[in-house]
């Protein structure tokens, strides 16, 4: 056998490889993808000189001779968030489980980013396209090159209508009014919603969701009671000092995150109001921060691990042509969980 001691940049090939041990380079190509009529020995001689040269096997164009990569896309708002990041878990955990990998972009919550994140993934040939759209994303009009091309597109959490994809979601009507129903439960009188761009299916809903628990329960809808904004926590402390310049004072905020949410209790702590006796607050998602503020936030609980199981699953079965019951629209369950931000009545 030939001395490998060598140091270049050139590409190893299996025709190296076959020079070096003066075998054929089919008999290589058999060995180190572990067929049954190479013997043992022989495998194991071409699989460590392999290693010694530094042979890296080119799934992709393997891949692309079968016609597909194994290789899906994700293009998420942003990576920092807690919920993505718990999405994008359960997304690899179950892509890798089922032979594929994944490819991760964000849009930092620009169209325009959005935009050339799709077209990235597209020259990358995925097979398929995850998405939760950045709330600046008005219609599909950047989506048209993966239709042409048939590539299957799942929308989860910030979702699209359209009859040829698939979108993932909790209820968000239901749980705003869920949130907002709690709140008035608490004998809440005047409502604060701080809510998210209405461009986005999860901030509409649930604010569709606080206006019918209001309505519901006979209080009256106030235009004033209403903040939309970027949910976080500079701008949380902004609202503060909007509330407090009302009379009166509003006694409950259902925040459309939770950062926001713990934002609103800091703030109005440093006035020197008490949660939740003098305002009750409720948040959404469930990070870990709302078990750390004091007290901790009564928020809904959004299965973002599963989310992303349920979108993988969805979309590979799409791929790969399995029925998957024609659905439009999957449905996840969400919970409230109450704590004591907002619990003034102990049968609450």
């Amino acid at each position: 056998m030939q001395s490998i001691e060598m140091k270049t940049n050139k590409e190893t090939t299996i025709y190296d490889i076959a020079r070096v041990l003066n075998i054929s380079a089919s008999t290589v190509s058999r060995g180190l993808n572990d067929h049954p009529a190479i013997r043992k020995d022989t495998k194991k001689k071409i699989q460590q000189v392999a290693m010694e040269m530094g042979y890296q096997h080119n799934t992709f164009a393997s891949n692309l001779r079968r016609k597909h990569t194994r290789t899906v896309g994700v293009i998420v708002p942003k990576l920092d968030s807690y919920f993505m990041s718990t999405v994008i878990a359960g997304i690899e955990k179950k892509a890798n489980d089922l032979g594929y990998n994944v490819l991760i972009g964000q849009s930092q919550e620009s169209v325009l980013k959005e935009s050339s994140g799709i077209l990235t993934m597209f020259n990358s040939r995925v097979d398929g396209l995850l998405i939760s759209l950045s709330t600046e994303t008005k219609n599909l009009d950047h989506f048209k090159i993966l239709f042409k091309k048939g590539i299957p597109l799942i929308f989860f959490d910030r979702v699209f209508e359209h009859p040829d994809c698939v979108s993932i979601v909790i209820d968000n009507f239901k749980a705003g009014y869920e949130a907002t129903k709690h709140l008035i439960d608490q004998g809440c009188k005047k409502i604060v919603h701080l809510g998210g761009s209405q461009y986005s299916n999860v901030y509409v809903d649930r604010f569709k969701g606080y206006k019918k628990a209001l309505a519901d329960n006979n209080m009256d809808f106030d235009d004033d009671l209403v903040i939309f904004n970027k949910l976080d926590y500079k701008c949380g402390i902004e609202v503060v000092r909007q509330m407090l310049k009302l009379d009166p004072v509003p006694d409950g905020v259902f925040a459309a995150n939770d950062a926001s949410a713990v934002a609103v209790i800091c703030g109005f702590k440093q006035f020197g109001k008490q949660i939740p006796q003098d305002i009750a607050v409720v948040g959404f998602n469930n990070t870990p921060m709302s078990t750390v503020v004091e007290p901790n936030l009564t928020t809904i609980n959004y299965p973002g691990e599963e989310m992303g199981e349920v979108a993988i699953t969805t979309l590979i079965n799409q791929i790969k042509n399995v029925n998957s019951h024609n659905l439009n629209t999957i449905v996840l369950r969400h919970d409230l969980i109450i704590r004591p931000s907002s619990a003034r009545n102990k049968s609450g």
